[in-house]
């Protein structure tokens, strides 16, 4: 099997593992990312209803400058501000199948710095 796509078939069985555990309530949603080679996107999701509470991502930003991890971190800032405005203090974090470090830890610090609680 081609290597790229033994890549994306394990990247999608960790992800259908992780939303397997991982669900949205109106007490505690969920914070879901994407991250792609050239943008960063976040999303507060209530799975019961299937709404989108708030959202944010580096394609909205003005300024194209900057590391991905620090665009990433401005999506985290971001994210939260529109959190805590909808009433959401507390979140459940879908890293979406991708391991926590680097753009995904600068991402969570970043709302967890603003006020979100995971």
């Amino acid at each position: 099997m081609n290597k790229l796509i033994t890549k994306r078939l394990s990247h999608l069985l960790r992800k259908s593992r992780i939303r397997a555990r991982v669900a949205g309530t109106a007490e505690r949603p969920r914070l879901t990312v994407f991250i792609s080679n050239r943008h960063v996107s976040a999303q507060i999701i209530d799975d019961s209803v299937g709404r989108t509470l708030a959202s944010s991502a580096t394609i909205v930003a003005k300024s194209d400058k900057g590391s991905m991890t620090e665009k990433a971190a401005w999506v985290g800032a971001d994210v939260a501000k529109h959190a805590i405005k909808a009433g959401v203090k507390k979140v459940v974090f879908d890293r979406n199948g991708r391991q926590y470090q680097g753009r995904l830890n600068a991402l969570a610090e970043a709302a967890r710095k603003e006020g979100l609680e995971f």
